[in-house]
């Protein structure tokens, strides 16, 4: 009888390793030149859910990160993580938009970027007052699991927050960073993860921060969200920035911002608060008065705001404001404008404000990482994955995303903890009175206010879009405060 032979065994995949890349380079800025250090590429980030148990190198996800450390500063220099959002956004907004030493030029609302595109020093980079270190969130950048595993595992509130966690506990330690001062700061969902991850810092390891920076925050997503039951609260808060975007493209002629901003706060906390709470018991008069000034402040037509119920979800709006312009207005940024596909639509069909801007982000970093900043890879770098989609948000089943209660413990235990939370009064997407009424129901007590500031831009959901200097200026500076 022949000899069988066994079959070879499935080879085992590689240990997952670092892939990181150094440069070196010299920004001019107004106070001198700044030597720093560039690291980028990605960092095998093992699975530890349970705090003490060991890493699952199994269980392994490759986080791609940007790093900027100047040259000489040592572990007493501040350190900051920063994190853009979606979920399913890589965090070049950030990165090329606010803190990086090289950003792009995007252009303006009324004038966008067109390629050829540029890039641009930053000397108002966040690094004269901190080292950097950008994260790209699982499945976005250049982030993805290792050989054999699957992303998915780590697309979800409680997972992503482990594993940007653990990514920050592993760069300390190597880096011998531990008594740097800690700050994080996110835009958008990434607000939601600064706060949760600030939390399991403090709750797994220990670890303390100094600050938190909350770009165009959203920590209750039933404040804002028309698809539960909460729909009028989120028609009161999302007022205001209707009214601002009314008056930008010119609804409120021989008026201020300020103005018009004021009687819409006042609009919404009062009268139009009253009227959708009572429904049906509004009398007619009473309710006609609400449709008109209601129509007024938003610059919409009143037969529209009766048809609607006095309830004008955000996506319809901004399809209908410029509707007799054939245009609609962004999301992202009310200020921008687009042609709209049909002068029947009932939605938009894209944001405006997004394909305005997402182009020269595009190619401004991929031609960054690479040619200056020294990266092999040649895999796709996302720049949209459209996580949010199937995000898993089991922990919060039955009930909005909301993480609140991360912060209001991380503020009562950790004394020295800042917070700085900045404001677009142009932002459909996370609109500035939602935020404001937020901090407003915080549990707190009164003297822990006076560690949150407050900031407000005349801009959309990315205020470095227009207003860089005056942002990072003022974050470079609640970086520096004792």
């Amino acid at each position: 009888m022949p000899e069988q032979s066994a079959e070879a065994p499935e080879p085992t995949p590689a240990e997952p390793v670092d892939e990181l890349v150094t440069t070196h380079h010299t920004l001019a800025t107004p106070d001198g030149p700044l030597e720093y250090t560039a690291t980028t590429g990605v960092v095998a980030v093992p699975t530890r859910q349970t705090p003490g148990e060991s890493p699952r190198s199994a269980d392994t996800g490759l986080i791609g990160v940007t790093a900027y450390t100047l040259d000489g500063g040592g572990p007493a220099r501040p350190l900051t993580f920063v994190f853009n959002g979606g979920p399913g956004s890589p965090s070049m907004w950030l990165h090329m938009g606010l803190v990086g030493p090289r950003v792009v030029d995007a252009g303006t609302p009324d004038s966008p970027a067109t390629p050829p595109f540029t890039i641009v020093d930053n000397p108002h980079t966040l690094l004269r007052a901190t080292d950097i270190v950008v994260i790209d969130a699982m499945s976005t950048g250049y982030s993805r699991a290792a050989d054999g595993q699957k992303a998915a595992q780590w697309h979800g509130w409680k997972a992503d927050v482990e594993q940007v966690a653990e990514l920050i506990r592993i760069w300390c330690t190597r880096n011998d960073r531990w008594t740097s001062p800690l700050h994080l700061l996110g835009e958008s969902y990434g607000t939601i993860r600064a706060v949760s991850v600030a939390e399991r810092l403090q709750s797994a390891y220990g670890m303390y921060l100094a600050g938190i920076v909350l770009v165009s925050s959203v920590l209750d997503f039933g404040s804002q969200d028309f698809d539960n039951a909460r729909w009028d609260e989120a028609c009161i808060h999302f007022l205001p920035t209707y009214a601002a975007i009314a008056w930008y493209h010119g609804r409120h002629p021989g008026r201020s911002l300020e103005e018009v901003l004021g009687e819409a706060e006042e609009f919404a906390d009062g009268p139009y608060r009253l009227a959708l709470g009572k429904g049906r018991r509004l009398p007619a008069e009473d309710r006609a008065r609400v449709e008109d000034r209601l129509a007024r402040l938003t610059g919409l037509p009143v037969d529209y705001i009766r048809r609607a119920d006095l309830r004008v979800e955000h996506l319809r709006f901004c399809t209908e404001l410029l509707r007799d312009q054939g245009l609609v207005v962004g999301r992202i940024d009310g200020r921008f404008t687009g042609p709209a596909r049909a002068g029947t639509d009932e939605m938009m069909d894209t944001d405006a404000s997004d394909d305005a801007t997402r182009g020269a982000f595009t190619a401004a970093t991929q031609h960054y990482l690479r040619a200056e900043l020294g990266s092999p890879s040649e895999r796709e770098y996302v720049v949209s994955a459209d996580l949010w989609k199937d995000w898993n948000y089991r922990e919060f089943q039955g009930r909005p995303v909301n993480v609140t209660d991360k912060l209001e413990r991380v503020m009562r235990a950790q004394p020295g903890l800042r917070v700085r939370i900045e404001y677009g009064r142009y932002d459909l997407a996370t609109p500035y009175f939602a935020a404001q009424d937020m901090v407003d129901h915080l549990h707190l007590p009164e003297a822990a206010f006076n560690r949150i500031e407050h900031a407000y831009f005349e801009t959309g959901h990315m205020p470095y879009l227009s207003m860089r200097e005056r942002e990072a200026d003022e974050i470079v500076a609640f970086l520096t405060r004792g």
